[in-house]
């Protein structure tokens, strides 16, 4: 028999309220700090780490997230509760690399919250989700898809030598000319600091990144 093309079933239905309870992603950490990288420093900032990342900076500060399968399934409803209760400024989606999972369902939850929605990703995967803010750091060890570059607000690259120099410039140049861009120094390379510092003298478009939440001794 056939079915018309509107038709749908009541049983596969899954009302909003239902999706909040049983959609889950898993999360490395939650918690409510200072942003303390970038444009936005300073600013009341709600984090939600999602645990998922195949980039593999050897460097990489949170190698705990990597593995999804070492961190709890959250609900989104928990997430929501978590931002409301804290009311931040900003809410940043960061990780491990989050765009290794749909987002969209987690924006169409925070969206009602009105507070405005970042996004912390290397785009190595496609995006999903609505964001208001997008910081994009690329990596060479697994760059950019291009269609993340259009929607980038805002560009921080970590340089360890001055072969990441080049490979900063030649991702600028595939962003909005207009927005921010920072070099930001592979702490564990503390001769970066002064690779990064001379070159900013030479190439004053660019700007220092730092974590300065580190210098804070907070998180």
């Amino acid at each position: 028999m056939a079915i018309a093309a509107n038709a749908v079933s009541s049983s596969v239905l899954v009302s909003p309220t239902d999706l909040l309870e049983t959609k889950t992603y898993p999360i490395v950490e939650t918690f409510h700090s200072l942003q303390g990288e970038g444009q936005w420093f300073g600013v009341s900032a709600f984090f939600i780490r999602l645990a998922g990342c195949d980039v593999g900076c050897p460097w990489c500060d949170t190698k705990i997230s990597w593995n999804p399968k070492r961190h709890p399934p959250v609900a989104i409803a928990a997430l929501v509760k978590q931002v409301r209760e804290a009311k931040p400024r900003i809410i940043v989606v960061t990780g491990g690399e989050p765009l290794m999972h749909d987002l969209q369902p987690l924006t169409d939850a925070l969206k009602p919250l009105d507070i405005p929605l970042h996004l912390e990703t290397s785009g190595s995967h496609a995006l999903s989700g609505q964001f208001d803010w997008i910081t994009l750091s690329p990596k060479t060890f697994k760059p950019p898809l291009p269609d993340i570059y259009a929607h980038v607000d805002e560009l921080k690259v970590v340089i360890d030598n001055k072969t990441d120099l080049d490979w900063a410039e030649a991702e600028a140049n595939k962003i909005n000319p207009t927005a921010p861009k920072y070099l930001q120094p592979q702490w564990e390379n503390p001769a970066s600091q002064d690779l990064i510092f001379q070159y900013i003298l030479q190439h004053p478009d660019w700007r220092l990144g730092l974590q300065t939440h580190k210098f804070l001794g907070v998180r």
